[in-house]
């Protein structure tokens, strides 16, 4: 049985997204060996001020996007197999598409654009079973999906 919420998007057996419905491709590639992502965008959006004390008016500024992968570390060796020297900064930029793909069946894709690494790194301790390696992403932009049926 379907169930509605507040925005009229009926949910099959009241299901929602979940991580196991995310799908991350690298360059194209489908990654499997991925833990975590995060990803959005900041816009300066200031006052403007005329006669009186309150603003006249709102203007926009520039628009930063940030992002971030978590690999486990086996993936982050694949991936510095590409680089020309290991170095995961001087892989060229590629695009990270994040599809959202539940039960529903309204698939969303947001495409995280012209990608670049600006760091790599390992933390080991006593005990470990494994290294999950977060990796900073430097994008030009994202693009934000919006669901298609």
């Amino acid at each position: 049985m379907a169930s509605v919420i507040n925005n009229g998007i009926p949910l099959v057996n009241g299901m929602l997204c979940a991580w196991a419905d995310v799908v991350i491709l690298i360059g194209g590639v489908p990654v499997t060996g991925i833990v975590g992502v995060e990803y959005g965008d900041e816009q300066e959006v200031v006052n403007k001020y005329g006669a009186g004390r309150h603003p006249v008016g709102r203007a926009k500024g520039r628009i930063t996007p940030t992002g971030k992968l978590i690999l486990y570390q086996e993936e982050v060796q694949a991936l510095q197999a590409q680089a020309p020297n290991g170095r995961l900064q001087d892989l060229p930029p590629f695009d990270v598409i994040v599809q959202y793909l539940p039960d529903s069946g309204l698939i969303v894709t947001d495409k995280i654009r012209n990608c670049q690494f600006s760091g790599n790194s390992r933390k080991w301790k006593e005990g470990d079973t494994g290294q999950e390696v977060e990796l900073p992403l430097v994008p030009s932009h994202i693009d934000w999906g919006g669901p298609k049926a």
